[in-house]
């Protein structure tokens, strides 16, 4: 079902005014399913790689997670943030396996990107119940509008990323966004978030989504970036865009929708 515009009058209302906001129950459990099938099948495919890292690298030869990505419940909310022409720059699931899942330190996510403008949204799919206790995203309301700190290396602490922004952040302000399965958190690009270590005894998955509009251009010096598609509107020309996988039995995850994919 469409986004009502008195859903997006507030959604928009409130990105504006603390730099994220939450849309509930879009997309089906059939579908989630599929996606946490999905996530048990990446690691087998990739024992090497922590689950918290099953990252953008591996998009470009997967059908499934380009159908996901390009999912039309999902580029309807896109499009309120970055307008009606749409590209992927990158996705990245996260799964915090239970007990011994990492942090994400604080951090913005504008000090990473290669994107010119900084013109992107965030969307972040939970596919498990994320919760204070498993590690769920946490966020400073408001942080998106200060300017954008330098980030500093740490390893004192097992983590995701590897570094912390290098400036003071109170976490009294610190908002959880507990989030069940389907349900999307969205974020600006300068807000300043991160997530606790998972200690409990239950996992949390969520797929980070970032779309930018065609007119932000890919700086990075690999052309076509890995996870560069373009999935709705007009193209653009700032951008090369990957080709569209074929699905192939046997060698992809298969999926409900995998015919239309070959």
């Amino acid at each position: 079902m469409p986004v009502s515009r008195a859903v997006q009058h507030s959604a928009l209302a409130e990105f504006e005014r603390d730099g994220y906001t939450i849309f509930r129950e879009v997309i089906d459990p059939e579908l989630i399913k599929e996606v946490d099938a999905h996530v048990t099948w990446l690691g087998q495919q990739h024992p090497e790689v922590r689950p918290e890292q099953l990252g953008h690298t591996f998009l470009k030869d997967d059908p499934f997670w380009l159908r996901l990505v390009s999912d039309d419940r999902l580029l309807d909310i896109a499009e309120m943030f970055v307008g009606p022409d749409i590209a992927l720059f990158a996705s990245h699931y996260i799964s915090k396996s239970p007990y011994s899942g990492q942090p994400v330190l604080w951090h913005q996510d504008s000090a990473f990107w290669p994107l010119e403008p900084m013109r992107v949204v965030t969307l972040w799919l939970s596919v498990d119940h994320s919760t204070p206790e498993n590690g769920c995203v946490r966020v400073i309301p408001g942080s998106h509008r200060q300017e954008i700190a330098a980030m500093r290396d740490n390893t004192e602490v097992a983590n995701v990323l590897g570094q912390e922004i290098a400036a003071d952040v109170d976490e009294s302000r610190a908002a959880d966004i507990v989030l069940s399965p389907g349900d999307v958190e969205v974020h600006h690009p300068n807000i300043v978030h991160g997530s606790n270590a998972n200690t409990s005894p239950h996992r949390r998955c969520g797929l980070t989504i970032r779309y930018i509009p065609t007119s932000t251009r890919i700086t990075d010096p690999e052309q076509p970036y890995p996870s560069a598609f373009w999935l709705r509107g007009d193209p653009g020309r700032v951008n090369v865009y990957q080709p569209v996988p074929s699905y192939q039995d046997g060698r992809h995850f298969p999926f409900r929708d995998a015919p239309h994919w070959t």
